[in-house]
């Protein structure tokens, strides 16, 4: 048997395993999605996503502050609007005082400077059509007029405090809009977290409810087939000449093959974005007992960044970074 291969040597105990370890997982990886609503007292659970909440303004800070002692990297956040505020322009994402906005400004208090603070840059949630533009005549999204209000968006945004903005509506030329006007603002400081490939996906439902989405019908006509891979290197390729500062590829678990493919061709960081569906069926599948849920949890995160992400939003985040502290 002299001259045969054992890789099991390197496998044989905890701390052979750490040693050779190719990838690894650490709480600054661990980007935390959060929401914040209007009008209410006390947290609200998200009943698709179980230990998920809406948060209100008070919980919103106290959930930041665990999170960023636990190391987490960073923080996205998401507005739900009252419905009585929402309308067909989305008005109330580009309002100073909007709870979008509000929730930037107490983010960016209470934990700037430790943490960076993500905003997302999409009208969906504010829109009483919900979706990710403003509508022609026709009833279909009007790409360019869309445009003129990420920009609003996204200067109401820069205002708060927020280090990133997350452009995540699939619009042509979004990046490059919004990076031209938040500089001849004086904003050349913001960075932009750009949706590079986010494809149109049936995981996206417990999302829904969390930011009380007002969709009927689908995003198809922007959001990306799931049977295109070239296409996501097309939209990788305009980003990064728009000026993106980071990319991402969303949802994460379809999609490892494509997150490979955008880390390998990318210039800057890469992140991925583990959506609810995910969370909800890993979730759903602990509470009967068919699964370990740490063990797939971590396990399912490490798989996102072995595919080529330097990060990953996550529902999980302050959980896990607490598990790997």
């Amino acid at each position: 048997m002299t001259g045969m291969d054992r890789p099991r040597r390197l496998r044989r105990t905890p701390a052979m395993r750490r040693l050779v370890a190719e990838t690894s997982l650490e709480p600054r990886h661990l980007i935390l999605p959060m929401f914040v609503a209007d009008g209410i007292g006390e947290p609200h659970e998200i009943s698709s996503m179980p230990g998920v909440f809406q948060h209100s303004m008070d919980s919103l800070r106290k959930a930041a502050v665990e999170a960023v002692a636990a190391g987490v990297g960073g923080l996205m956040l998401f507005g739900v609007p009252k419905p009585e505020d929402k309308d067909a322009q989305g008005s109330a994402a580009s309002d100073p005082n909007g709870i979008l906005n509000r929730g930037l400004r107490a983010l960016a208090h209470e934990v700037g400077g430790s943490t960076v603070v993500m905003a997302d840059t999409c009208l969906d949630e504010f829109t009483d059509h919900g979706h990710c533009g403003v509508l022609d005549d026709s009833g279909a999204v009007d790409n360019d007029a869309t445009l003129t209000r990420y920009v609003e968006m996204a200067l109401a945004q820069a205002e708060t405090g927020a280090d990133l903005l997350g452009t995540s509506g699939m619009m042509d030329g979004q990046v490059a809009a919004i990076r031209t006007g938040l500089d001849a603002a004086g904003y050349s400081d913001t960075g932009i977290l750009a949706y590079a490939a986010k494809y149109a996906s049936a995981f996206y439902g417990p999302f829904r409810e969390a930011v009380g989405s007002s969709l009927q019908g689908d995003r198809r006509t922007y959001q990306q087939d799931a049977a295109n891979r070239r296409e996501a290197i097309r939209e990788l390729e305009l980003d990064l000449l728009e000026g993106a500062d980071i990319v991402m590829v969303k949802p994460a678990m379809s999609y490892l093959d494509i997150l490979r493919e955008v880390a390998d061709r990318s210039t800057v960081p890469v992140a991925a974005y583990q959506i609810s569906g995910e969370y909800a069926m890993i979730t759903a599948a602990a509470q009967r007992g068919w699964i370990d849920r740490k063990g797939a949890v971590l396990e399912s995160l490490l798989s996102i960044r072995r595919a080529g992400a330097d990060m990953v939003l996550t529902y999980w985040a302050t959980e896990a970074a607490h598990w790997l502290s």
